[in-house]
């Protein structure tokens, strides 16, 4: 494993967060005597900025920001691509009161409309080639009225460049408390109507103490990259609070992370730390082109986004000397709060609790399950968000008192460790008898001509549910679905095999990787 845990050992987390408190601050001030160290990196253009730069330029938009007239509280929209005017917007919101609004750049004018409209959002930061999609909103929105566009080097008033040059970076902050909101996350809707997700000025420094430091060790030395963007509640984390927090260096990178291009950005780079998703890790891990090990300098890799099928996580490691810590977080706790730890990996599974987090699984019943039984995955934690923004019923039935409901279905062992089962909507019952999809899929995984899988419940002749298996093979390779049938029966109870398997060119996923069963399950009927 290429992991020095004595030059990059994990230390106690730091929590000592004052009441008064605005975020953006924190993480710009902690790197006041490091003006020179370069913050973040765009693969695409090679454009750079120095923690320095990056501090004058955050304040100078937060002026610009009060010299439009937005007042603390009020919310703006971002739906940028991945550059280094990113972080600039999104800091320089928070250090003017003004609470962010990160969108994912990947849909449609209709989910954007809804965003603008749910959040009564003042303001729209949008990268110039993303500005079609909203053409047809603008005017159209009682809220919004002023809309800034980034990726843009027109001398326009309203261009993010043109409006930070225009001010001076006189340091003037917010008076904000930990407490307050600080920006909003908007959930995948991958099964209804997004939700806005409200995170405090806390929770972005709680998560990159209790992850960054206290399981990733990361230090000042580190140079990251994360497949996942910065909308994303896994890739803020991974390529802005967490680098930002010790004085990292961060690589962005505004296209699509296909293995072509995180290749050459492990390569050229050279990463110690990359933060990616299982589909993705099965894509590089398939692609003839891949760099040898010796070309690269990754020290720690990290997956989330949906369990990481062991046999992936065995082959990287193979291939590149290199654990993948597996985990899981969500939207509405910010970041991981259940991970494998650098020298405690255990494939197949998720890990332990992260320091600073409690965990629980319960049962249909109410009841805290045993050793081995399946039930619903619950935590407790600092990061927890605030609410759902306008869904009061939908808050309460995921925030009860301490406790947040993940949906996600687990089993945990003797040792601590945390079993991946499936989506609480995913779980099949065969025969009475509870099967997790999860685990014939990562059964099937480990048969080398599969790419990827997708099971699913379907029900037979006689109107019972059984699995039935989508997969994807790999290119060139074949396999009947019989084989694949008798690969399954050989290794899990005969009840759990798929009665059916279809072929498929692909799997419907969110944007962020997360294979769309429920549209599989739709397919059906």
């Amino acid at each position: 494993m290429n992991l020095s845990r004595a030059d990059h050992s994990v230390s106690p987390p730091r929590l000592d967060i004052p009441r008064d408190y605005n975020a953006a601050h924190d993480l710009l001030a902690r790197n006041a005597g490091r003006p020179d160290k370069l913050a973040f990196i765009d693969a695409s253009s090679g454009a750079t900025l120095s923690y320095g730069e990056l501090d004058h330029q955050a304040h100078r938009f937060a002026n610009a920001l009060r010299a439009q007239g937005f007042a603390p509280e009020s919310r703006v929209l971002l739906a940028m691509l991945d550059t280094p005017e990113w972080p600039v917007a999104f800091l320089g919101c928070i250090l003017a009161g003004v609470v962010p609004v990160a969108a994912n750049t990947l849909l449609t004018t209709k989910d954007f409309d809804f965003m603008l409209r749910d959040s009564r959002a003042q303001g729209l930061i949008v990268s110039k080639a993303l500005l079609p999609v909203f053409e047809s909103l603008i005017g159209q929105i009682p809220t919004l009225r002023t809309v800034i566009t980034a990726g843009d080097d027109s001398s326009s008033n309203m261009a993010l460049a043109h409006m930070i040059r225009a001010q001076t970076a006189t340091k003037t902050i917010a008076t904000t408390c930990a407490d307050d909101a600080c920006f909003w996350l908007y959930s995948s809707g991958s099964t209804g109507t997004p939700k806005g997700t409200v995170h405090l000025h806390s929770h972005l420094m709680q998560t990159a103490e209790l992850y960054g430091r206290g399981v990733l060790g990361i230090q000042a030395s580190d140079v990251v990259y994360s497949a996942a963007k910065l909308f994303f509640a896994y890739g803020l984390g991974n390529g802005l609070t967490f680098p930002m927090s010790v004085g990292a260096t961060a690589v962005l990178l505004p296209a699509r992370p296909t293995p072509t291009e995180v290749f050459g950005i492990l390569k050229k780079h050279q990463p110690t730390i990359f933060y990616g998703v299982p589909t993705l890790y099965a894509a590089m891990l398939a692609d003839p082109a891949r760099p040898q090990k010796s070309e690269l300098k990754l020290r720690v890799c990290t997956s989330a986004g949906e369990a990481l099928p062991a046999e992936i996580g065995k082959k990287w490691t193979a291939q590149y000397g290199c654990d993948i810590l597996d985990g899981i977080g969500s939207t509405e706790m910010l970041h991981i709060f259940l991970s494998n730890r650098p020298g405690e990996v255990r494939y197949g599974s998720t890990g332990k609790a992260v320091p600073g987090y409690a965990l629980r699984i319960v049962g249909d019943d109410g009841r805290d399950c045993g050793t081995g039984e399946i039930g619903e995955l619950q935590i407790s934690g600092p990061s927890s968000a605030l609410m759902y923004w306008n869904s009061r019923a939908k808050t309460k039935a995921t925030f009860s008192g301490e406790w947040t409901r993940s949906g996600d279905k687990y089993t945990v062992d003797a040792d601590g460790y945390y079993t991946y089962s499936g989506r609480s909507d995913d779980m099949l019952k065969v025969g009475g008898i509870y099967v997790s999809p999860f685990e014939v899929e990562a059964c099937l995984m480990t048969h080398p001509a599969v790419l990827e899988v997708a099971v699913i419940g379907m029900a037979d002749s006689d109107e019972l549910i059984k699995p039935k298996a989508c997969v994807v093979l790999k290119s060139g390779q074949a396999a009947t679905a019989e084989e694949l049938k008798a690969h399954v029966k050989q290794q899990l109870a005969p009840y759990k095999y798929p009665r059916w398997i279809e072929f498929v060119s692909e799997l419907p996923k969110t944007a962020t990787g997360k294979i769309q069963r429920f549209k599989l399950r739709q397919a059906q009927s």
